[in-house]
């Protein structure tokens, strides 16, 4: 496919190999900015009965909690979980700063809002700038 790509693209006229090379870089362009740059913790666990041969009414999560197919809930470690009846999919519903001075700056973790600061390490009542987060 790519042979006979090249070989089409070869034989056109400069205005067509300008325009098809555009249009190559359009896509690519995109399609760059389309792929979402994540570092987001997810987990998967099976559905399995309390007890063998029980059925299966719902997941239970880590504290126990019975959960009805098709719920969603949020964990204490800011996990955003949701209960299929395959199992129950939870991932991270926090970003993670990544582009800020780090030798001027820190980032602290609220557990209670699941949100990242990142303030200036001498003086905490200043925020630093941050560029990029991931998650």
């Amino acid at each position: 496919e790519c042979h006979f790509s090249a070989q089409i693209f070869q034989q056109s006229s400069p205005h067509k190999k300008q325009l098809i090379s555009k249009t190559f870089l359009a896509c690519l362009l995109v399609l760059s900015v389309s792929v979402e740059v994540s570092n987001a913790a997810c987990y998967f666990e099976l559905l399995k009965p309390v007890n063998p041969g029980d059925e299966i009414k719902g997941c239970y999560d880590s504290k126990g909690e019975l959960h009805e197919f098709g719920s969603q809930w949020k964990t204490v470690d800011c996990f955003e979980c949701s209960c299929s009846r395959e199992g129950i999919d939870c991932c991270t519903i926090y970003s993670t700063p990544v582009g800020y001075d780090k030798e001027k700056c820190v980032s602290i973790f609220n557990k209670e809002t699941c949100t990242y600061e990142v303030v200036e390490k001498n003086d905490h009542s200043k925020t630093c700038p941050v560029h990029e987060m991931v998650g």
